[in-house]
């Protein structure tokens, strides 16, 4: 398939449901009535806050929720919605921040809706979480002691996924998601997004850097079920006064679900790094504190932390390519596909710059200092 044609068929696998049909979806599908609604940034997929009308017998339960909209190709895998859907619901049982799922009527976590656009019949998957309190990280200075706690609510996550059954769970074996780490080689389909240019350079300094250093040491790594994408805007955090009256932040709820896959447990604390450097005014520096984090739950082998470097660099580059095809899909969403590009490049750069053993020696070093009870 040419770029061409490629970005056709995905730009129309979007959804684009009004308010008025997303109300409608809501009280066809759930049973509940829409008193107010408002459209929330997402990548490729649809999400509505929405507000409902309680029944006057009623004074339990949630009032306010995500309507989800699945893209047109991700429908077309119900199973691993499925799985995802189930996950949330046991981590929550698990006592993480997680949302709640909102069944349907026909007493179902997610429920396929044709749409007859004229020309076709489209289908779509929705589903009804609860709407979680809290701002995301990426809106607030984050200090050492939160990047540590993420860090270590990452592993947490991987660690209890480990007890996760269910007999779909295959289909998080995702071979050619593009999102999945070990999956960086495909990149090089989608640099044309990029341009002729150094950026393009850097890229593929990059891709070369994962097949020599990370490619040949994957059957080393241990294999669990990834989060992926525990990013700024996906990490929800609340505040509270501390003895002294300063602010402290703890999280209040993780969010977006839809990039789970099976990967590594190196993958999630590289993933968690990069986009925790994207806000920071020190972003060399955070790798360390979210490290100690994870180390605190989930010790990396050697070898494992030998390739946090190229996999941070990497998970860069997979962010940047894809904002930049995604722009070319979605112009119209260019201010929420381009949020990694405004930092990612600079610090991208600065990494590459500073090289592999400079950076790993501020990172071991600020876990080193946890482990002596002096944190950096």
């Amino acid at each position: 398939m040419s770029s061409g044609d490629d970005l056709q068929s995905q730009a129309f696998a979007k959804p684009t449901f009004s308010e008025a049909q997303a109300c409608a979806l809501v009280e066809s599908v759930f049973g509940l009535k829409v008193s107010k609604i408002q459209s929330l940034p997402s990548y490729d997929d649809q999400n509505f806050h929405i507000c409902i009308s309680r029944a006057k017998d009623t004074t339990d339960g949630p009032t306010e929720y995500v309507l989800k909209v699945s893209n047109t190709e991700s429908s077309k895998t119900p199973d691993l919605i499925e799985v995802q859907t189930h996950i949330i619901l046991f981590l929550r049982m698990a006592g993480f921040p997680t949302a709640s799922v909102c069944r349907t009527k026909a007493d179902n976590i997610t429920s396929l809706v044709s749409v007859d656009s004229g020309s076709e019949v489209k289908s779509y998957l929705v589903r009804l979480l609860t709407y979680l309190p809290g701002r995301p990280v990426a809106e607030i200075s984050v200090s050492p002691q939160l990047l540590y706690e993420i860090g270590k609510l990452a592993a947490k996550l991987d660690k209890t996924l480990e007890k996760f059954q269910h007999p779909k769970l295959s289909s998080l074996h995702r071979e050619n998601f593009i999102w999945n780490l070990k999956n960086v080689p495909l990149l090089e389909k989608y640099l044309y997004a990029v341009g002729q240019n150094q950026n393009r350079e850097i890229i593929e300094q990059v891709i070369q850097l994962f097949k020599d250093e990370v490619m040949t040491k994957l059957h080393h790594f241990r294999e669990c079920i990834n989060h992926g994408d525990f990013n700024d805007h996906n990490i929800l955090i609340e505040s509270s006064k501390s003895a002294c009256g300063d602010a402290v932040y703890h999280v209040s709820g993780i969010l977006d679900f839809d990039d789970m896959s099976y990967g590594f447990y190196v993958f999630e604390v590289a993933i968690t790094i990069m986009y925790m450097m994207i806000e920071s005014r020190n972003p060399i520096q955070v790798g360390g504190h979210v490290l100690a984090g994870f180390e605190s739950v989930i010790a990396l082998t050697p070898v494992e932390r030998g390739a946090l470097f190229p996999l941070v660099c990497s998970r860069f580059c997979q962010s940047l390519v894809m904002a930049a095809y995604s722009c070319q899909l979605h112009p119209e969403n260019k201010e929420y596909l381009m949020i990694t590009a405004k930092t990612g490049w600079k610090h991208l750069q600065q990494m590459l710059d500073m090289g592999q053993s400079a950076v790993e020696e501020i990172w071991f070093g600020t876990a080193r200092s946890y482990q002596s009870g002096v944190s950096m």
